[in-house]
């Protein structure tokens, strides 16, 4: 029909079309398409299976629309047994969802939104554990900050522990300084960090020192309804984009294991430059629209105050950390950054650890403590913290083979081999170990101190020692092979 409008000659059309000249002239004749001359089919072609008890598939779709197929199928096969095969659930469900279309309940409807260059960011946390990263060895389980500009969808993203106030600052305030501006909104769900419980309205209120943060870039507050998590559809579509993309590069990599924390955050941002480079265009007419940094971003940290214990441990947040017994009796400042703790005496950085995320409520440095557990042995068996005093697998089957020996002293002589770690090297007295228990031998911490450190000479071997007698011949040799130019 198209080559008959164009003025073709109707055998060329016939050509064209694949078809004989004579069907060509029958169909020009009727003028109509072979699709409009076909009638919907109102017959079924075998009988439906479900007639006689569709209405008891009603009630059950009437009591709650919500109802899959599936259960609604083993229902029945419970009730009329050998009477419906496997095959037909897909039948049944094609009627349920013929029947939510027709009498089922209304749907939701979701509104598109108008996004304006330069007013809204977004913030989100994402589970990255699935991508089976590992660092050093060690499978990595994180999250990742993740922050999108509503308009443009430029992005940036940071590696985070756990979804605290001290991670979401970090994040925002670096997206922002690797932005280079300010946009005028920022909008998270109601994670923790920003927002917490109103016992009046059963609401959800800012917190004072979000408000504080986003009221030092200028940034207004906003925030989805609890459960809608598309209201922040934005930060919520490019988590799966965004982690889509860093499989393809792991895939492209050859590996998925990196050598440190810093090297893997260094190749999430490559994954988020690359994919900001097609939105260079978007994001320059955004530009124009944001508003410039402050002069300074805030502090990343909570301070707190809190005093060492005589278990020579600092209590903060309902964690318990150690520090250097010298410190016990001392008021420290305690800063709790997103992923670490520091410890300031005066001001001065006397200590630092890892933040506890979750699990144990403890963190303890056996080097904090091994030279007085070596003078108080006894107190080691029935120690709160006696977990910490086993910095790998190896020192604890160490100490199963002492105290297995039936041997008295076993506490001690761990304690002896645990106080030649902190005073070594720890990897190196662990590698005597092995090799003590691949031989079958009873750990011995005197032998692990022979290998270690090798016996001095006492003094009267050094006085022994023949001294070194220069040769004063050899200087006058070599400077006779100098020019006398280069010599003066």
């Amino acid at each position: 029909m198209k080559e008959l409008g164009r003025n073709k000659p109707l055998a060329t059309a016939a050509a064209k079309a694949g078809m004989s000249e004579r069907t060509a002239r029958r169909w020009r004749q009727r003028g109509m398409l072979p699709s409009e001359t076909v009638k919907p089919r109102n017959w079924r072609t075998r009988e439906d299976p479900f007639a006689d008890v569709w209405l008891e598939v009603e009630a059950m779709l009437e009591l709650d629309a919500g109802l899959e197929a599936k259960l609604i199928f083993e229902q029945l096969q419970r009730q009329y047994p050998e009477r419906f095969r496997a095959g037909q659930l897909r039948t049944l469900q094609r009627k349920v969802r013929r029947w939510r279309a027709l009498q089922g309940p209304e749907r939701e409807v979701y509104f598109p939104q108008q996004r304006e260059p330069g007013w809204q960011c977004q913030s989100d946390f994402t589970d990255m554990g699935q991508l089976g990263v590992q660092v050093g060895g060690q499978p990595y389980r994180h999250l990742a900050y993740h922050f999108v500009l509503a308009y443009s969808n430029w992005e940036w993203v940071r590696i985070a522990h756990s979804e605290s106030f001290e991670a979401l600052a970090e994040g925002l305030q670096e997206s922002l300084w690797t932005l280079g501006s300010v946009p005028r909104e920022h909008r998270t769900d109601n994670l923790s960090a920003a927002t917490h419980d109103l016992k009046t309205s059963h609401g959800r209120g800012y917190n004072e020192r979000y408000l504080e943060l986003l009221g030092h870039y200028g940034l207004e507050p906003s925030r989805n309804t609890p459960g809608r998590a598309h209201e922040n559809g934005d930060v919520e579509a490019a988590n799966q984009h965004y982690k889509r993309a860093v499989r393809q590069r792991l895939v492209l990599r050859g590996s998925s294991e990196f050598a440190s924390e810093e090297q893997y955050g260094q190749f999430l941002r490559e994954v988020a430059r690359g994919r900001n480079q097609r939105r260079g265009e978007r994001l320059e007419l955004e530009r124009e629209r944001l508003r410039e940094l402050p002069a300074r971003p805030l502090p990343a940290y909570r301070t707190v105050f809190a005093t060492v214990t005589k278990w020579s441990t600092v209590r903060v947040a309902g964690k318990a950390y150690s520090v250097p017994s010298r410190l016990i009796g001392r008021r420290l400042e305690v800063r709790l950054r997103a992923a670490q703790v520091e410890f300031r005496l005066d001001g001065e950085l006397v200590g630092q650890c890892e933040r506890i995320v979750g699990g144990r409520p403890w963190q303890v440095d056996y080097r904090h403590v091994i030279g007085w557990l070596l003078r108080k042995p006894g107190a080691f068996p029935r120690y709160a913290y006696r977990e910490a005093l086993f910095p790998t697998l190896v020192f604890r089957q160490a100490y199963d083979v002492l105290r297995a020996s039936g041997r008295s002293g076993a506490d001690l002589e761990y304690l002896r081999i645990l106080h030649l770690a902190a005073t070594t090297l720890e990897a190196s007295v662990e590698a005597q170990l092995q090799r003590q228990l691949e031989a079958g031998q009873r750990p011995d911490s005197e032998a692990i101190r022979a290998v270690l450190e090798p016996a001095r000479p006492t003094a009267a071997e050094a006085l022994a020692m023949v001294p070194l007698q220069p040769q004063l011949s050899a200087y006058d040799e070599l400077l006779a092979t100098v020019p006398a130019q280069e010599a003066g």
